[in-house]
């Protein structure tokens, strides 16, 4: 009797794990198979063709959009690496509550709250909002997610190696450098992996921070959505998210237990 609701129970659990998952990834479906769709309605399928990808490599002002988060994206992930590796050995080394929170909150606030809190900051600054605007509020809300992943490695790193080299004779940096940084350098990578996917995707932050003559690819799409969604949003989009799951994929194979800890 046991086994019998055991096994009822597992069925019912199996099948509302597929109806969650398939309600989450089967509108990802459609957009990826309707940017193929030869036909400028979403309605209904025509045929198979390129010509949405051809007339996206032909939009300058995509390109232009693109061009600026692909730019904001690599500088935001290369600043806040450096500075998210450093907190990550500062949480690491000092157990203080405080400074987990400091370093770890912005993570946890809405990103509207941190999007209006970076505009008025910038206004109160006189800061013009533009591209330097957009990647100084990316460092700031990504360098947590860095320091999350390089604690992770660092915990599970053996401390007497680092020891050993110390008493051999080397330098606090030699044995950083020779030691410990190529120990932990997959999540150094797998935290500039993530840096850049959640840069690149960003809308909510870039949305308040960006002013009105920057535009940024997250940006252009709601934009053009906002008229109808087209092939050519179903194109880019489509495009966005093959890049968004490569890098995921890197970074969870580069540091599979990133999250662990």
């Amino acid at each position: 009797m046991a086994k019998k609701i055991g096994k009822r129970q597992s069925t019912w659990l199996i099948l509302a794990a597929v109806l969650v998952y398939a309600f989450l990834y089967l509108p990802l479906v459609i957009v990826v198979v309707y940017s193929f769709n030869d036909s400028r309605l979403n309605a209904e399928w025509v045929g198979f063709t390129l010509d949405w990808y051809r007339t996206l490599f032909a939009d300058d002002e995509m390109l232009r959009a693109a061009g600026n988060s692909l730019i904001i994206a690599l500088v935001s992930s290369a600043v806040s690496t450096v500075l998210g590796t450093m907190a990550g050995f500062a949480l690491h080394r000092y157990k203080i509550r405080a400074l987990q929170i400091l370093v770890l909150t912005p993570i946890a606030i809405p990103e509207i709250l941190v999007g209006v809190s970076l505009l008025i900051f910038f206004v109160m600054l006189n800061l013009t909002l533009g591209m330097l605007s957009v990647t100084l509020a990316h460092i700031a809300f990504s360098m947590g997610f860095v320091a999350i992943v390089v604690r992770s490695r660092l915990s599970g790193m053996d401390e007497s190696l680092t020891e050993a080299a110390r008493d051999c004779g080397a330098t606090p940096w030699q044995a950083f450098k020779r030691v410990t940084l190529p120990l932990i350098m997959p999540g150094v990578v797998a935290g500039a992996l993530m840096a850049f996917t959640l840069s690149i995707d960003d809308f909510v932050i870039t949305f308040f921070t960006a002013g009105a003559n920057t535009s940024t690819l997250p940006l252009q799409i709601y934009s053009m959505i906002k008229i109808a969604v087209t092939p050519e949003v179903n194109a880019v989009s489509t495009l966005l998210m093959a890049l968004t799951l490569l890098l995921i994929v890197v970074a969870s194979k580069l540091s599979p237990n990133a999250f662990r800890s």
